[in-house]
């Protein structure tokens, strides 16, 4: 059967050597079918060549499922605005018809309002859940509950490593982009002394840490290329753009000689105005994501490279998993989905 035709409960039926009540009760997740039932319908929905515009109308039938979207409130700019536009392509999609998505934000600052996000989204009774999970502990506490409710969850941009109830993972290898920046910072370059990490500081528990992994990953390849040299760390407020000024002036008066900069979240653009008030042609300075504010430095020569990603393709995917997992019961063929990474440069990024 070509897949453009359109299929059949019948022709599902048929090819299964089912009945068509058992084939109903699959598609529509009602009653009990039995685990062998349920392999045929599936496979043979494979077979078919099945797409979501196909077979969604008919999951859809008893009204609409909800799949609630966690992850910090944003400005215009920012890396979690770029995600959160993710959620309209998914919505806009074919695979998602029979879904009904809802974006619940919280502070990423703020321990409590990520636990009061978290109480809303339970309240909300979700068919599934796509969760950032920028506080780890209290993540894992939130998880516990979906999976004890036998809610499915899906992580976007990190996740915790002690997690291995969740659907899937969409994002960069952690460990990996912290080495790949090691590199980019560091590579064809001898005798590398000192490097300054610019760190954001979070919330008042210090509880949220994100790049944890991104760090390591950065540490372990200085130690195995660079071991004599030393990394320094300095922490800025995002929203004290004076400051963060301040510090830098005083950090990089204590070390003149310093000319490698690293930052491994999506804020790099935070510190452009000294670097561009305070230039050096010999100063090195690699960052993550492609913000606009973050590409315009690019293309100045401000910032020497930034290692990029889609974090609305993040959440796109990370909605249709949950979407062909609630009305299918369709398992991801990869629990964790890692995210290419972009190189961007001053010569490259017009194309980008």
């Amino acid at each position: 059967m070509a897949p453009t035709e359109k299929i059949t409960i019948n022709d599902i039926a048929r090819r299964t050597g089912l009945s068509k009540g058992t084939v109903d009760r699959v598609l529509h997740n009602r009653g009990e079918v039995s685990k062998k039932s349920y392999a045929k319908v599936m496979e043979v929905i494979q077979e078919l060549g099945y797409e979501p515009n196909v077979y969604a109308s008919l999951l859809a039938k008893g009204g609409s499922q909800l799949v609630a979207v966690l992850i910090p409130s944003h400005e215009p700019g920012s890396f979690w605005e770029l995600a959160a536009s993710g959620i309209e392509k998914a919505a806009e999609g074919p695979g998602t018809l029979g879904i009904r998505i809802e974006l619940f934000e919280y502070d990423q600052y703020d321990i409590d309002s990520f636990r009061d996000a978290c109480s809303r989204v339970l309240e909300a009774r979700p068919a599934g859940v796509v969760v950032a999970p920028l506080f780890q502990e209290e993540t894992l506490a939130f998880t516990g509950k979906l999976k004890g409710q036998g809610i499915p969850y899906v992580f976007i941009d990190s996740k915790p490593e002690s997690d291995d109830s969740n659907l899937a993972y969409f994002g960069m290898p952690l460990y990996k982009s912290g080495y790949l920046c090691a590199d980019q910072l560091t590579a064809g370059q001898e005798n590398v002394t000192n490097v300054l990490m610019v760190r954001v500081r979070r919330d008042r528990l210090q509880q949220s840490d994100p790049t944890i992994n991104r760090r390591a990953g950065f540490m372990d390849y200085m130690l195995e290329h660079s071991p004599e040299c030393t990394l320094g760390n300095l922490f800025i407020t995002p929203n004290d753009p004076n400051g963060t000024y301040f510090k830098l002036d005083s950090w990089f008066q204590e070390h003149p000689d310093v000319k490698h900069v690293v930052m491994f979240n999506s804020r790099i653009h935070l510190i452009v105005p000294w670097l561009e008030d305070h230039p050096d042609p010999e100063r090195r300075v690699v960052g993550f994501d492609n913000l606009a504010a973050n590409l315009d430095a690019l293309r100045r020569g401000t910032v020497t490279s930034l290692i990029a990603q889609h974090p609305d393709e993040q959440v796109r995917l990370a909605v249709e998993t949950l979407a062909e997992y609630i009305l299918l019961k369709k398992l991801p063929p990869r629990k964790d989905n890692f995210m290419h990474m972009d190189i961007l440069t001053r010569y490259n990024v017009e194309y980008y």
